[in-house]
């Protein structure tokens, strides 16, 4: 007996969710975790009347003070970790801790309140850190041509947009393929290596 085990232990990939207050990263990483998500969900209160924008989610009554979290097995050989940041600028302190490791980040923006994804979308650019760009669906929300999102936030053309519905598991599944790719993609590319030595 040789007393290893043949089980295959995936590889465990760290993935950030992102994006403005409301925009929809707790249902995200809900429509997709194979376990029970973690959230940290609280209520909104008075306190934060007049700091924290609610134009355009004025029915929102919870919001994620800290992180979400969820897990989705892609094969036996990889997992993908979930870590929802929350989307406050108060609490942006603590995107450094939620990202560092993280092998590349989804953006959701909301095209009622696009002007909420633009610190996210900074940061991610500033970091180098790979990530797509995910326009999710609200119901009543006024549709905009994905090249229209990718010049109102200035987003180069390396960066995927794309829609998404983050109710719904496929949807959610397909922006995280897109990501997978353009991690691939990022890290197969020649000049790479010379940006990391930098």
């Amino acid at each position: 007996m040789s007393g290893r085990s043949d089980r295959i232990v995936p590889l465990a990939v760290k993935i950030v969710v992102s994006g403005g207050l409301g925009v929809g990263k707790t249902t995200f990483i809900g429509a997709i975790s194979e376990i029970e998500p973690l959230d940290t969900e609280a209520a909104i209160t008075q306190v934060s009347v007049g700091v924290d924008s609610l134009d355009g989610v004025e029915s929102k009554t919870t919001t994620t003070v800290a992180l979400d979290f969820g897990r989705i097995t892609l094969d036996p050989t990889i997992a993908l970790y979930l870590f929802g940041t929350p989307g406050q600028d108060r609490f942006s302190f603590l995107w450094d801790d939620l990202v560092e490791g993280a092998l590349g980040t989804v953006v959701l923006a909301d095209t009622r309140r696009i002007e909420e994804c633009f610190p996210a979308v900074d940061y991610f650019e500033a970091q180098g850190a790979p990530f797509v760009l995910a326009v999710n669906h609200f119901d009543g929300a006024e549709r905009f041509d994905l090249e229209e999102v990718r010049e109102a936030l200035g987003l180069g053309r390396d960066v995927p947009v794309l829609e998404c519905d983050a109710r719904v598991r496929a949807s959610v599944r397909d922006v995280l393929g897109a990501l997978m790719d353009r991690v691939i993609g990022v890290r197969a590319a020649p000049d790479r290596r010379a940006v990391m030595v930098r």
